[in-house]
């Protein structure tokens, strides 16, 4: 799951793939304002057919966050 999300992150923030680990910062180390943040969380919920609510997409800060997201409602 997590070469899936770094190839998504690579795309939706245009950052080469082995730069991003899991404890990338979305913001500092990815450089994502706002908007790329809302367009990553749109591709994530695509890929894995989810919906990630409003407050638990504020609480995503790093990679991690997102895989730990994702292990907790994808089955």
């Amino acid at each position: 799951m997590f070469e899936k999300i770094r190839t998504i992150i690579a795309d939706e923030l245009g950052v080469e793939i082995e730069d991003i680990d899991l404890k990338s910062n979305l913001s500092d180390d990815l450089h994502a304002d706002s908007l790329d943040a809302v367009e990553l969380i749109m591709a994530i919920e695509e890929e894995f057919d989810i919906e990630i609510d409003d407050s638990a997409a504020t609480k995503i800060k790093t990679v991690q966050d997102i895989l730990d997201y994702l292990e907790s409602v994808v089955k």
